[in-house]
């Protein structure tokens, strides 16, 4: 997989979808801004030089969750047990695509949703 078809498989999409069909969860500005913060991590996992140490590849998902935990709390809790799953799956992903090998949560360290 690549970033760019990972972005076709953002969280983001399917969150729209519920909010369109009545789901209070999610407003637009919670999506839009969490649209914002996972094209932020994409972009800076894309400026990594070529071959990227493990280091670096966390140093950017640190970043994202502990911009997804203002959200969370900015937003009133809005994401739950179904969007931290698909959350932690695309962030692992998008690490992996830039060589992070992990069977780990790699985001449970930061993670406060």
């Amino acid at each position: 997989m690549t970033f760019e078809e990972l972005t076709e498989k953002k969280p983001t999409i399917e969150w729209k979808e519920r909010m369109n069909e009545g789901d209070d969860l999610f407003t637009s500005e919670n999506i839009d801004a969490t649209n914002t913060v996972l094209d932020s991590y994409i972009n800076s996992l894309k400026e990594l030089t070529e071959n990227p140490t493990e280091e670096e590849i966390v140093e950017c998902v640190k970043s994202v969750v502990i911009r997804l935990n203002e959200l969370n709390e900015k937003y009133d809790d809005f994401i739950e047990i179904m969007e931290r799953e698909d959350l932690c799956e695309f962030i692992t992903e998008a690490a992996r695509i830039s060589g992070l090998e992990s069977k780990d949560d790699i985001t449970e360290e930061w993670r406060e949703w």
